[in-house]
C-alpha cells in the first residue's frame, strides 16, 4: 500500500512578501489559479491511492490553513511537528504515526509547493518507484534529468553501470552533493550521470524505521518514547520534550548520505520546486516584453521583469530584470539576479523590528 506523507511545514521565504509566515508558499496559488500548491499536491498523489492514507506533516501554525485548504483530509492525518527540526525529524514523527495505522506500508515522502507538469509520467514512475522500495530493504529517490547548471538544486550522482535487478532505468546511488557553484554545475551536466535532488523519497516504513536505528540512534531513541505516548494524555507533553532535544538534521544528511542501499530512478516530468519569483518566468505566460505582469501595470522601456500587484496601480520606466511585488504593507524592489537574497532580507527585517511583515 503506498502511503503518501506531503511535508507542509516550510514558509516559502523567498516568494517574500506574498509569502507569509501565516501564508507560505504551499498555500499560494502561484502556479495554478484554481488550486493552491498543496491542493495540487494532494489531489496529484489521491490518484494512486485513498485519501483516508495521505498524511501531512506540519507545524502547529499550519494545521488549521491546512484543515480549510484539505477540508475532506481527517484531522488525524494532520501530523504537528511541536517545533521545527528538519526533515528527519519530520519524517521519523511521520512514519511512528503511519506504521501504527500501516505498518506494511510504502512511505512517498513529497515536498508540498513542487510543480508537475506531465502528472500521468510522473504517477507511472512513482508506482515504479514504490514497487523498487517494496521489494527489499531500498531506500529510493527521484532524480530530475538536469536542462541547465542550476546552481540552486542538490544533486544526485548515479553509478550508470550498476542498474537494479534487469530495469535500465533504476540506478544505484553514489553520492549526494550539495548546491554547486557554476563551474561544478556545468561539470556535473556534462558528466551525465547527476540527477537534480527532487527531495521525493519512497520506502518501506520499517526500511525507514531500520534506518534511523542504524545510522540516527538519538533520534530513534526519541522515536520509540514518543511512539509509546501516541494515544496518552501525555502525548503532546513527551513529543514536545523528545523534539527539543534533538538536531535539526535533514534526511539528506542523516541517512541518504550514509546508506548503500540506495536507488534512483531518472524522472522528467516537467518538474519545478517553484523555489523564488523569476521561476515563475518558466510557467507563466510572459508579454512581447518578456515581463510577467499580475495587477494593473503601465510601463515605458520596461522587460524582462515581474510585476506583481495588488490592486494597486504599478508605473514603471527604464527597467530591466527587476522584481516588484506590492502588497498591503509591504513592497519588494529587486534585482532580479538577486531574488534569492530575499532570504536574508527577511532576517534583516526581523532584526529592525518588522515583524509584522513577515
Amino acid at each position: 500500500m503506498i502511503t503518501p506523507l506531503i511535508m507542509a511545514g516550510g514558509i516559502g521565504s523567498r516568494f517574500w512578501p506574498l509569502s507569509r509566515k501565516d501564508r507560505p508558499k504551499q498555500f499560494l496559488n502561484l502556479v495554478d489559479d484554481d488550486k493552491s500548491m498543496i491542493q495540487a499536491t494532494v489531489d496529484r498523489i489521491s490518484r494512486l491511492t485513498d485519501e483516508e492514507s495521505i498524511f501531512i506533516a506540519t507545524n502547529q501554525d499550519y494545521a488549521t490553513a491546512i484543515q480549510k485548504q484539505l477540508p475532506t483530509l481527517a484531522e488525524d492525518n494532520i501530523i504537528v511537528e511541536p517545533m521545527g527540526k528538519n526533515t528527519a525529524a519530520c519524517i521519523g514523527l511521520a512514519a511512528i504515526y503511519i506504521e501504527q495505522e500501516y505498518p506494511d506500508a510504502v512511505m512517498v515522502v513529497l515536498p508540498s509547493d513542487h510543480l508537475i507538469k506531465d502528472e500521468v509520467t510522473y504517477l507511472k514512475l512513482v508506482e515504479k518507484a514504490a514497487e523498487v522500495a517494496k521489494s527489499g530493504e531500498n531506500l529510493v529517490t527521484i532524480g530530475i534529468e538536469p536542462t541547465h547548471p542550476e546552481t540552486g538544486y542538490g544533486y544526485i550522482h548515479y553509478d550508470q553501470d550498476s542498474v537494479q535487478g534487469k530495469d535500465e532505468n533504476i540506478f544505484k546511488v553514489n553520492e549526494f552533493t550539495e548546491k554547486p557553484d557554476r563551474k561544478r554545475a556545468e561539470e556535473f551536466l556534462q558528466a551525465g550521470n547527476y540527477l537534480w535532488n527532487s527531495g521525493m523519497f519512497l520506502w518501506k516504513v520499517s526500511t525507514i524505521r531500520k534506518m534511523f536505528k542504524e545510522y540516527m540512534p538519538k533520534l530513534d531513541q526519541s522515536l520509540e518514547k514518543m511512539k509509546r505516548a501516541i494515544g496518552t494524555e501525555d502525548e503532546f507533553v513527551v513529543l514536545t520534550e523528545e523534539f527539543e532535544k534533538l538536531d535539526s538534521i535533514s534526511i539528506d544528511y542523516g541517512i541518504m548520505e550514509k546508506a548503500d542501499n540506495i536507488y534512483v530512478l531518472p524522472g522528467d516530468f516537467g518538474w519545478d520546486d517553484v523555489g523564488s519569483w523569476p521561476a515563475l518566468e518558466r510557467l507563466k505566460e510572459l508579454d512581447k516584453y518578456n515581463n510577467l505582469i499580475k495587477g494593473e501595470h503601465i510601463g515605458i522601456e520596461t522587460k524582462n521583469s515581474i510585476i506583481h500587484g495588488n490592486g494597486k496601480l504599478i508605473t514603471t520606466v527604464g527597467l530591466d530584470d527587476v522584481v516588484i511585488v506590492d502588497t498591503e504593507d509591504a513592497l519588494l524592489i529587486c534585482d532580479k539576479k538577486k531574488a534569492q537574497e530575499i532570504k536574508e532580507l527577511r532576517r534583516k527585517l526581523a532584526e529592525a523590528g518588522f515583524e509584522d511583515c513577515l
